[in-house]
């Protein structure tokens, strides 16, 4: 029984080691910029904020969509009061989350950028 229990805390410690290091290492970072199409908070259980960006690149072409998560409700204020404006949003994606009670994807907006 004893063999039982430190087997279980050691698996308990190696899933919070991996949140842990897949929440402060991001594999990538950067920028994107456009219109937010769509931004939303979803989940039966675990609500989180997504969203939908169009990118134009040239006008009269059809846009390139790319969907985002934001964790923090202040941002996520930010991007509501700002819908139909040209916007940067500052990104970090990480990978590999184990469920999508984080997130429903792997880009993570941090910051957003009014641009005129």
């Amino acid at each position: 029984m004893k063999k039982l229990f430190l087997m279980l805390v050691f698996l308990c410690f190696i899933g919070a080691a991996y949140l842990l290091i897949a929440f402060n290492y991001s594999y990538s970072d950067g920028s994107r910029a456009g219109y937010i199409q769509k931004f939303s908070n979803k989940g039966w259980v675990c609500k989180t904020h997504e969203g939908e960006l169009a990118m134009t690149t040239v006008p009269g072409l059809a846009p390139v969509l790319w969907q985002f998560t934001v964790g923090d409700d202040k941002v996520a204020s930010q991007l509501t009061q700002a819908m139909g404006k040209r916007l940067v949003l500052h990104y970090k994606e990480h990978r590999y989350l184990p469920t999508t009670c984080f997130g429903e994807t792997a880009y993570f907006v941090d910051r957003v950028e009014v641009t005129e």
